[in-house]
């Protein structure tokens, strides 16, 4: 029985590991970044990065002075607590789903007594805070937010101590307190800190097969979590593929000459045209929706026809642009179309050919140059909405500083509520590109005169932006530089990073200035958290152009997982990102060596004497419903796999675990485990507990 009780115990603790259940992130409440202030603090102390500017610190302390807290060593408590919504973390704090909370998480933890002093007061804060304040009176007390059914006493407008609020300190904690468990944070009278873990060691190697010999710029899991998967190239056809298992020997299994879906009479594809992505609706297995995101030549068809992005609201003038390699300004237009499965199938799920008809035109804007339109759409996981990336619109140097001017479109990302459409009234009214509405919680949805659609600003051509699946908060883009530096940029809510102020982590000097200049001091850029130099050996600094890819979160090589992991288009390198301290948002890359597997399906090394893959370009990158990563690029379609397989040393790698948990072939509904790891937590903590319960009746 004890072996069986050390099967179970080492088990759960594998999942957890694996189920990395942290969430924590320096974001405000309002889902904005911290930034550094550039003020001394009045009141709350927070002064290398915060949430609060010198307006909120001075609206806490009037907060603090009309409590007329009487004892001090309670009013110091208190301050420190409504200071906590200047944390970074704050976000992290205030955790409470939809519902406002006016407290923080109270540190309340239970902990070993051979712990130190200190470090058992800031894990039972939440009894501090009680046994200094539970007799202090406490006007306006934050205390005093009813909680149905968590032991709060009835209150009234003279209850002004937490006796009258709270019938004992275990209730109190109940409410107010929480243990900072499985990453997460609770306040402790302090501003939040994470342990670092000291410098993290980098994979050894990253280990690729081939699996495919063509040329695509877009992968897309199928949403019914199948191993199949929709893959599509520039010139505009989007095919479904199935993937084979891992260690299978198998290839892709595609047919070029049936299409799911063929846009390329829609579709102008050149160096930086074409189809640049396609994402699938949150309900596709119900409704059958998804969209195609891509670029048109207004002069082949009535459809490809909207308004110049240079224009009057901008400051800029379209007949005062030099045309583009003979092209007149705004010929070409970037476009965001919905389509649809339904109708070639019982359900969307078993469809193998999409409707050729667009449903809608979502959104077209015309382009001022040729060069730097990014393109990528994808669907937030927690939100819902549509993410739109948006390059500077081409022009060295970003001559009109679209990407800084908070009227344009460009050098944006974009948030679109796709569900709801706005009249044409509507439309006219707010200056819409199109048929979607705004998100009320966007940055500038209710700022006159700003453009709406805008959730992040300052960057010059984000080229392929991924949600991690396992934090959805960490929402990473890489962005090409232009002298000198690629970076890979943290995006958050109204978060500006830099360009054409800064490019990377350097200060940027524009050579022409038609459209004015921002200064540095004028806005609050958000440095990237990895990228490389242009100078960087083995780079060649005209043709270095950074592609974005995932946070790795499959099992089949435990060495890297969740390290972020990114490459350049044209140089023959490939970056590992590594956060340290977990959930802190630093990162340390390093340059990773990659081979191919010996035994590939598909031959990928350039001779049996160098084992390097031939990849040639590296478009872009891909996830299946395994969480494997792709690579995809203009020799093929490459799979990280087993380092072993590379004879590459990984201690975490084990011949008793399968390089991957095998998909299903079939279509299946998405009903099953939650993707949300805390409820998958619970039923595979519950599963565990059956097997224990069974064992041990046995």
């Amino acid at each position: 029985m004890g072996g069986g009780v050390r099967f179970i115990i080492l088990l759960f603790l594998v999942l957890l590991h694996f189920l990395d259940i942290s969430v924590a992130l320096p974001l405000c409440t309002d889902s904005r970044a911290p930034y550094v202030p550039n003020y001394r603090a009045a009141f709350c102390a927070y002064n290398e990065t915060t949430c609060c500017n010198y307006a909120k610190n001075m609206q806490l302390k009037q907060q603090l002075s009309s409590m007329n807290v009487s004892d001090p060593e309670c009013a110091s408590l208190v301050k420190s607590i409504l200071c906590a919504r200047c944390d970074p973390f704050s976000a992290e704090l205030f955790r409470i789903g939809s519902v406002p909370r006016q407290v923080p998480v109270l540190c309340n933890s239970t902990i070993s007594q051979d712990s130190s002093q200190s470090l058992q007061a800031a894990n039972n804060f939440c009894s501090t805070v009680w046994n200094t304040c539970q007799n202090v009176s406490i006007l306006n007390s934050p205390f005093s937010a009813s909680l149905q059914g968590r032991g709060g006493a009835p209150t009234n407008s003279s209850s002004t101590k937490l006796t009258d609020l709270w019938q004992s300190q275990s209730d109190f904690c109940d409410a107010f307190g929480g243990a900072s468990d499985v990453g997460r944070s609770c306040f402790a009278g302090e501003p939040v800190t994470l342990n670092s873990t000291g410098i993290p060691s980098p994979p050894n190697g990253i280990c690729l097969e081939k699996i495919g010999n063509g040329s695509y710029l877009n992968m897309v899991a199928h949403p019914d979590g199948s191993n199949r998967a929709f893959f599509s190239n520039q010139q505009g056809v989007i095919w479904l593929a199935t993937i084979p298992e891992g260690v299978s020997g198998g290839t892709l299994e595609l047919d070029e000459t049936r299409p799911f879906l063929d846009l390329t009479d829609e579709v102008h594809s050149d160096t930086e045209f074409g189809l640049l992505g396609i994402a699938f609706h949150p309900k596709f297995l119900e409704n059958g929706r998804f969209f195609a995101s891509f670029s048109c030549d207004k002069a082949n068809g009535p459809n490809c026809d909207g308004r110049c992005a240079c224009n009057s609201d901008v400051n800029c003038d379209p007949s005062k642009l030099t045309p583009d390699n003979g092209a007149d300004p705004c010929r070409y237009q970037s476009v965001i179309a919905e389509f649809t499965a339904n109708g070639s199938a019982s359900q969307p799920s078993m469809a193998s050919r999409a409707n050729p008809s667009e449903v809608r035109r979502i959104f077209t804007m015309g382009l001022p140059f040729r060069a730097h339109h990014a393109g990528q759409i994808l669907f937030g996981p927690n939100d819902g909405y549509l993410y739109f990336m948006m390059g500077d619109g081409g022009g060295p140097d970003d001559p009109y500083n679209f990407a800084q001017n908070r009227k344009s479109l460009l050098g944006k990302i974009m948030r679109f509520d796709i569900d709801k459409t706005s009249s044409s009234d509507e439309v006219d009214q707010l200056g819409l590109w199109g048929n979607y509405t705004i998100p009320v919680d966007n940055p500038y949805a209710k700022v006159k005169g700003l453009a709406k659609e805008i959730w992040a600003l300052g960057l010059r051509n984000p080229w392929r932006c991924s949600f991690d699946s396992t934090r959805p908060s960490y929402f990473m883009c890489a962005d090409v530089g232009q002298d000198h530096f690629e970076e890979v940029d943290l995006i958050t809510k109204e978060g500006n990073y830099g360009w054409r102020v800064y490019e990377g982590p350097y200060l940027f000097t524009p050579t022409q200035s038609p459209g004015g200049n921002t200064t540095p001091y004028s806005i609050k850029a958000i440095f990237p958290v990895m990228g490389y130099n242009h100078s960087e050996p083995n780079m060649n600094e005209r043709s270095a152009s950074i592609t974005g890819g995932y946070f790795y979160r499959s099992t089949t090589d435990p060495c890297l997982y969740g390290k972020y992991v990114y490459t350049d288009l044209y140089s023959g390198s490939i970056w590992v990102g590594s956060e340290n301290p977990i959930d802190s948002g630093k990162f340390v890359s390093d340059k990773i060596s990659f081979n191919c597997a010996h035994d590939s399906p598909i031959n990928c090394s350039f001779s049996a004497g160098n084992p390097l893959p031939e990849l040639s370009y590296r478009f872009s990158f891909g996830e299946d419903n395994n969480k494997d990563v792709y690579l995809l690029t203009n020799s093929g379609v490459y799979r990280i796999v087993r380092a072993s397989r590379c004879n590459y040393i990984c201690t975490k790698e084990t011949t008793s675990i399968p390089a991957s948990p095998a998909p299903v072939s079939s279509p299946r509904s998405h009903e099953g485990f939650s993707r949300d790891p805390y409820s998958t937590f619970v039923v595979l903590t519950s599963f565990l507990c059956l097997i224990f319960m069974n064992y041990h009746l046995l």
